[in-house]
């Protein structure tokens, strides 16, 4: 059997002398892996760069195997971050998350969302915001979405600037500010307002969108949040995009 398909490359293994076992993320079959012989050459191992795009052809005698892949680079775009350790942490961060998901199990809106950011990844003040909107949408891909539409409290939609750590679900101003210092902030970027965040609403984003990864993905796996995590906010912070905060 034989499929076609586009690949975000999220990691390489050596295999053998020559060849190499490639992880994508493809558009309609999800975070597969396959065998590419001469993988690790020198003709295919600069297209084979984690965050270069590609186009594959995988096949394999039943649907359950490895398989092979035919690999064609589309966008090479992996040079482009090695001096960057924003870029390089948080493309690293980036394949952590999506190794939280079932292996070829389809998410072509991650896959468009990942497209986007990479494309601009060497950008930190353009990729940063898509990052912790990324963070946000993994969530619920992975059944653990934030309820932001209503004031869990009173229902109101306006002036929704909290998130109970408890429920996941927003809280408008008033009904959240006897319980502020416990309450997590919501920035607006994150919910109905589309403008562009500040360092300051950037940090509440990405302290929001930790907090909730780490309780539903990370800890019932008995894992810790990934190092590369803290380093890409720690490059943010750096270079001033955004205040130091925890990972």
């Amino acid at each position: 059997m034989q499929w076609t398909d586009e690949g975000i490359v999220l990691g390489t293994r050596r295999h053998g002398e020559s060849s190499a076992i490639v992880e994508l993320l493809t558009r309609d079959h999800g975070r597969h892996l396959g065998l590419v012989r001469g993988g690790s050459g020198s003709r295919l191992k600069p297209i084979l760069q984690a965050g270069n795009t590609v186009s594959v052809l995988w096949r394999a005698r039943l649907e359950d195997h490895l398989g092979n892949y035919t690999v064609e680079g589309t966008r090479l775009r992996a040079s482009s971050f090695f001096m960057l350790p924003h870029a390089i942490f948080g493309l690293t961060h980036l394949a952590t998350l999506m190794r939280l998901l079932p292996e070829r199990d389809p998410h072509p809106g991650l896959h468009m969302a990942l497209e986007s950011i990479l494309d601009c990844l060497d950008d930190a003040v353009a990729s940063a915001p898509l990052i912790a909107r990324f963070e946000f949408d993994l969530l619920a891909e992975l059944g653990f979405g934030l309820d932001l539409t209503a004031c869990a409290s009173t229902g109101a939609t306006e002036e929704l600037v909290y998130v109970s750590p408890k429920s996941g679900r927003a809280v408008s101003r008033d009904a959240g500010a006897p319980w502020a210092d416990r309450m997590l902030r919501l920035p607006a970027f994150l919910g109905e307002q589309a403008s562009p965040p500040d360092a300051g609403q950037l940090a509440d984003g990405f302290a929001l969108t930790g907090f909730f990864l780490n309780r539903y993905a990370f800890e019932p796996r008995g894992l810790a949040m990934p190092e590369a995590r803290a380093q890409f906010l720690a490059a943010l912070a750096r270079l001033g995009t955004t205040p130091r905060l925890a990972g």
